[in-house]
């Protein structure tokens, strides 16, 4: 095994972003690979250890930049006003995940058949997203993602979908899970939400630890949501 990492960069419009992209280079041929949104702060060191894990597991991992090359948040208020914006405007949004998804296939390891996407807290919004735009990919998995529903028109989702959500997350009340419910219901032929009880939003990030925001870390539900985009995958790309 040999794991090589690096960034990317490419453009929406005239906004330059850059991605980091990592794969096992002992592999030979192309390979499934899996985009991964980051949360509200930008790209970060999280997104980028979940792509080395993946390039383990023989998959491309490719964190995608939702903000621009460089920019990340610094705390909350930033971090806010950096995410502010594409939820004001959701086709902003899924015009900027589109064109990462334009992005990674143009990397030479990649199996552009064999495409998902997974994201954290805002970047689990930014997957729905992806696949709400009608992007024909394999599959989609939100970990404790924002769930507001965009005032677009969802599109047939060609993809499966797997939520994993947070029962006691303050951010994600129970009316916005039973409307993403209703509207996959209506949208998607192969959809799931797992819900892990005693679990706050943020539980896959062991920095998390503030419930008075409501996001905790939960190594249990990380362990078992983990566990089941594994499971997924390998289903989607079976």
């Amino acid at each position: 095994m040999t794991i090589v990492s690096n960034t990317v960069g490419y453009l929406d419009g005239d906004i330059h972003l850059e991605a980091y992209f990592a794969f096992d280079d002992a592999l030979e041929g192309q390979r499934p690979v899996v985009l991964i949104c980051h949360a509200w702060g930008g790209r970060d060191e999280f997104v980028a250890e979940k792509a080395r894990k993946l390039a383990e597991l023989g998959y491309v991992g490719f964190a995608v930049d939702m903000y621009g090359k460089g920019v990340t948040g610094s705390g909350p208020k930033e971090n806010a006003k950096l995410m502010q914006p594409f939820m004001e405007d959701r086709a902003l949004l899924q015009k900027r995940i589109l064109a990462a998804l334009s992005a990674v296939k143009l990397l030479p390891w990649v199996d552009e058949k064999r495409i998902a996407a997974i994201g954290f807290c805002f970047g689990g919004l930014c997957a729905l997203d992806l696949v709400r735009s009608g992007a024909n990919i394999a599959g989609v998995v939100s970990f404790h993602g924002l769930l507001i529903p965009p005032s677009l028109p969802t599109k047939k989702i060609m993809a499966k979908v797997l939520v994993l959500h947070g029962n006691d997350d303050p951010m994600v009340p129970v009316d916005h899970v039973l409307a993403l419910a209703s509207e996959l219901t209506d949208s998607c032929e192969d959809w799931q939400i797992h819900t892990y009880g005693h679990t706050m939003h943020a539980f896959t990030n062991p920095v998390a630890n503030n419930p008075d925001f409501g996001t905790v870390y939960n190594k249990h539900a990380d362990k078992r949501s983990w566990q089941s985009l594994l499971s997924f995958l390998d289903e989607v790309f079976c």
